[in-house]
């Protein structure tokens, strides 16, 4: 029996029987209860120390920004009533909406968001950039603050709304005050929900309560941007890790939305007339093989390129999403296919075909003498387990020593955050993706970064992608950022910050009593409703 007879005989075997258990809810409760299945679980909830999405997208509910982004990736205003900006760009000036509160009843000062731009920006790329021209950052009043640079930074509005991990979540003084490289350990925010500390079961379940005190903007909701409307009362995030089982339990109506269900599923869950299937987001993921740059043996350029060579892009992809071919593509680049900055400059390495001899003899020369390599795999999330297991097999049929290590993804996320060895608690090689929305261009693309220290796990160091990047933020005109696009993108193929095993589109599924999904980059949980 193949892997989809084999899981939709499962479904099948599972749908009366699901392992889930329903609360004992009134119709009344059912309908004002939102039921999720996440694409892992939630390890941990500070969505600044870590980047990983199933993180950012729990904090959504919680936390507000300042600026939100729009589907055009247009910064609106979110929390933010009004700001000026100098004639030299020097000083902006930010007013917040009146009302604000936190989930404590507390008011939002403006002492609370100068506390978490200051954590925000050790984190976050762009708010790295803002720190290193920062000369002032102060409280006018209770409802202002002020932001002094030593040069003009026009992406700014851009930095504080974006969708891409670390977001600029603003927080009260007292948790944003925690040191940024250690988890806060308290959750309170001003958005539209609030998080059910004492019903927290990390690796079962995480629940939110709307809170009655949030005042959404007037505008329409798109993506970040606009009015948060809860039309529920209760998120419900029921962790199941378990595909079969999660397929049950949307088709039993005991679960209303699931975020990645597996392409296997997709046929049958398509027959339940009381089901809806689309794809999750146009803008699709990009798939990543990341290596950490700062340990033998990865960190030799040689050696990365010689991996290049045995990076089969469409085994990888049909491993992620099957047989359905119009779901995926090849990337000879690193940005996301069919957007303007999309380039394939310089990306010989991720277009010729792959060659095992090739790879074995750069090998021999960069002097690989079976040192063992520490892959570690989330193994609770299908797109990954799929892309390590195409690599693991790719790097041993060329003679590497993998030490395949399979685990869940919240360890992965903390696990990736070490920068020891191997040896130490360390690792070589991890396997993500980043969503295409984040690969559109230099500024959200974290993968992209080649800064060193200051760079995202894996922490390559290239001077040459990161004189490129400041080429774009110079730009000003689209012909400019597209041929430092380009820049970027040589620099990139000859470095290998990471090899794109491909990009690709991925499915959601949810209840036909569910209506106001929108498709995007995360979830959007507001505007959702049942009957």
């Amino acid at each position: 029996m193949d892997r989809r007879s084999f899981l939709q005989a499962g479904v099948a075997a599972t749908a009366a029987s699901t392992g889930i258990a329903a609360p004992a809810l009134s119709q009344g409760a059912a309908a004002r209860t939102l039921r999720f299945v996440p694409q892992a679980n939630l390890a941990n909830y500070d969505p600044i120390w870590g980047t990983q999405f199933v993180v950012r997208n729990a904090s959504m509910l919680v936390w507000d920004t300042l600026y939100g982004i729009d589907n055009t990736f247009t910064p609106r205003r979110q929390m933010v009533e009004s700001e000026e900006v100098s004639s030299d760009g020097l000083t902006w000036t930010f007013r917040l909406r009146e009302g604000l509160r936190w989930h404590d009843g507390e008011p939002v000062r403006a002492q609370d968001c100068i506390a978490s731009l200051e954590r925000w920006m050790v984190r976050d790329g762009m708010g790295q950039m803002i720190r290193a021209l920062r000369q002032e950052l102060v409280a006018v009043n209770d409802r202002t603050f002020r932001l002094r640079l030593s040069a003009p930074y026009p992406k700014m509005l851009l930095a504080l709304g974006k969708n891409n991990t670390p977001i600029a979540f603003m927080m009260p003084e007292r948790i944003a005050r925690t040191d940024p490289f250690q988890q806060i350990s308290e959750y309170v925010g001003s958005g539209p929900m609030r998080f059910n500390r004492s019903e927290w079961v990390p690796g079962a379940r995480a629940t939110w309560s709307r809170f009655d005190q949030y005042v959404p903007r007037s505008e329409a909701p798109n993506w970040l941007s606009g009015g948060k409307r809860m039309m529920v009362d209760r998120v419900e995030w029921i962790i199941q890790p378990d595909a079969a089982t999660a397929g049950a339990a949307l088709q039993s109506g005991e679960v209303d939305w699931w975020e990645t269900p597996l392409n296997d599923l997709i046929p049958v869950l398509r027959r339940n007339r009381n089901i809806r299937v689309d794809v999750a987001d146009p803008l699709g993921n990009v798939g990543c093989f990341r290596f950490n740059h700062l340990h033998a043996p990865f960190n030799n350029p040689k050696i990365r390129q010689a991996v290049a060579w045995i990076i089969n892009q469409p085994d990888f992809m049909r491993a992620v999403v099957g047989n359905d071919d119009a779901l995926w593509k090849q990337m000879n680049g690193f940005f996301t296919p069919d957007t303007p900055n999309y380039t394939e400059a310089g990306g010989e390495i991720l277009s010729r075909p792959r060659d095992p001899a090739m790879a074995r003899r750069l090998l021999q020369e960069a002097g690989y003498n079976n040192e063992p390599i520490t892959m570690i795999v989330g193994q609770d999330i299908a797109a990954l387990s799929a892309m390590g297991q195409v690599a693991n097999a790719a790097l041993r049929a060329i003679g590497m020593n993998v030490d395949y290590v399979a685990t869940d993804w919240g360890t992965v996320g903390a696990r990736r955050a070490s920068r020891e060895p191997r040896d130490r608690g360390g690792w070589n090689v991890f396997f993500t993706w980043f969503a295409g929305a984040d690969c559109t261009n230099p500024a959200s693309y974290l993968g992209l970064r080649a800064s060193g220290d200051q760079a995202w796990f894996g922490w390559p160091n290239d001077p040459a992608v990161e004189a490129g990047r400041d080429k774009w933020f110079a730009a000003t005109t689209a012909a400019e950022e597209k041929a430092a696009c380009d820049e970027i993108n040589r620099a990139a193929c000859q470095s290998l910050p990471f090899v794109p095993t491909g990009f690709y589109r991925a499915y959601q599924a949810w209840r036909g009593n569910v209506s106001g999904i929108v498709a995007g980059p995360l979830p959007w949980f507001w505007g959702v409703s049942k009957s």
